[in-house]
């Protein structure tokens, strides 16, 4: 008897066409949410940092310089590297972060994507956007290094 196999479609022939129809405009409109909520984050934290400042005459104010990337960085593992795998301006443009591989994103990989997008953005600036037009499936070059890709959540 002879075992039949069956090709489960792996990396990107699991996408189809529809599934990058109007991405990297979302793309852009989901940064600009993000970060908008990031930065009303920041309130609350600066005050609890404030607080803890006043508390520890001073020694907590330190805190105040690494406030927003922490802040930025907590806010991307837990809603990127959650179970939506997208963030808050992500789930509301319809699109999502994907693992060619077909694996779950874990906060660990949303982390160093989000590490990698701001690094490419200081050498690059907003050239890194232009990588979109050359690359398969829209992608840019932190998805293509991580094995990732953003695709439409609908």
């Amino acid at each position: 008897m002879v075992a039949k196999t069956i090709d489960v479609p792996t990396g990107e022939e699991r996408f189809d066409a529809r599934s990058f129809d109007g991405v990297l405009t979302r793309r852009v409109i989901a940064f600009c949410v993000d970060y908008l909520l990031i930065g009303l984050l920041l309130i609350p934290v600066g005050l609890l940092v404030f607080i803890l400042g006043v508390v520890t005459i001073g020694l907590g104010w330190l805190l105040f310089g690494i406030l927003g990337p922490i802040t930025a960085l907590s806010y991307i593992a837990l809603t990127l590297g959650g179970r939506h795998q997208s963030t808050i301006g992500m789930r509301m443009m319809g699109i999502r972060l994907e693992r060619l591989d077909g694996r779950r994103v874990d906060w660990t990989l949303a982390v160093v994507h989000t590490i990698l997008f701001w690094l490419g953005n200081a050498i690059f600036t907003p050239l890194i956007l232009l990588a979109t037009w050359f690359l398969s499936y829209k992608r840019t070059l932190h998805d293509l290094l991580l094995g990732t890709v953003v695709v439409r959540a609908d």
